[in-house]
């Protein structure tokens, strides 16, 4: 094969089965290897919700791993979601035709940093994550965000401003990679992550709360979803229930930061699972017995109280289409109040 010389110029030990990256980028190896496109394959035969992809360079690429996704998945009725890892240079100019030609992306801020330099990483962060809620696409922050806590039992404050400053910009999620893999304190370390996130989650910021005030939308069920955010916060409401078939209701309403919790409740297990990354959502696994409307409506109610969600005199907004299943219907917006 192709090698590659190199001049150490700071020692360290260096262990096998590493990529290889070049600052500036310009590696012409192709994102998806043959090991990747049986693992593709593989993944799928596990009906995978969600693929990530690396080092994608453009939408050619990550339309590439749909297309083997697709047909991998075929057998079992199965399309899975696609997340491109934002790792190399030519992908930054490229962010708006990756993000449309795929469901979220990851900012993998470890490959990225080498290529464009420590300093780029902080603004190019914020920028991507807020393409990605602009554009409707979920977003992962992720790389050495608890470090220390590989070996040690507290974090840093560094690095509990660092996760509380990518929920703030806006994340879906943060992710851990060594710190739970290989790490001595991994449960410690998901318990202080989830605490900082939490208290981060409470700060609010109104322009966000507010900028889909003059947004302009096409569709009824995403207009539907806007409303029902706008209502429930105005009116003070404990709750959002969101009936859905394919989570894109959810996905349109934890696009924006408004400090009311959304309750999504599909009788798909694939949307309830991809449910789980989207931003203030909690998904909920309901069986929908009925064609009447009404009574589907107290049906989730019911579910609703089982989980806690509301109680007795609570107010919450619910959406949700005709009783039929199909996806992409939501054309009702309605606030109910829980008998007290």
């Amino acid at each position: 094969g192709a090698e590659i010389h190199t001049v150490v110029s700071i020692g360290g030990e260096l262990s096998n089965n590493k990529g290889i990256n070049k600052q500036g980028g310009g590696l012409s190896a192709p994102a998806l290897t043959a090991k990747d496109m049986e693992d593709i394959r593989t993944a799928m035969a596990f009906q995978a919700d969600y693929l990530a992809v690396s080092f994608p360079k453009n939408a050619t690429d990550m339309e590439l791993a749909r297309q083997l996704a697709n047909v991998a998945g075929e057998p079992f009725g199965h399309k899975p979601a696609l997340i491109a890892k934002i790792e190399r240079v030519e992908a930054i100019p490229a962010l708006a035709e990756i993000l449309r030609a795929s469901d979220g992306i990851m900012v993998a801020r470890g490959d990225l940093a080498v290529e464009v330099g420590n300093a780029a990483v902080p603004a190019l962060q914020k920028r991507m994550i807020r393409m990605a809620r602009e554009m409707d696409r979920v977003v992962i922050t992720a790389t050495q965000m608890m470090e220390s806590m590989i070996v040690n039992a507290v974090p840093t404050r560094a690095e509990v401003s660092d996760v509380a400053n990518a929920v703030l910009d806006g994340t879906d999620a943060v992710m851990l990679s060594a710190e739970t893999a290989a790490g001595k304190y991994p449960v410690e370390t998901v318990e202080a992550m989830a605490s900082i996130c939490e208290a981060a989650e409470k700060f609010e910021d109104v322009k966000l709360e507010h900028d889909f005030i003059n947004k302009q939308f096409t569709r009824i069920d995403q207009s539907i979803a806007m409303a029902a955010l706008f209502t429930a916060h105005h009116l003070g409401c404990s709750a959002i229930a969101a009936l859905t078939e394919s989570g894109s209701t959810a996905l349109w309403m934890s696009r924006h930061r408004v400090n009311v919790p959304i309750y999504a409740l599909s009788r798909s297990e694939t949307s309830v699972r991809r449910m789980a990354l989207y931003r203030n959502v909690r998904p909920m696994l309901m069986s929908f017995s009925t064609t009447d409307r009404d009574t589907l409506l107290n049906q989730a109610e019911a579910r609703l109280i089982e989980k806690k969600a509301v109680a007795s005199g609570d107010s919450y907004a619910i959406t949700c289409g005709e009783p039929n299943g199909s996806a992409g219907g939501t054309n009702m917006l309605k606030v109910m109040r829980v008998p007290r």
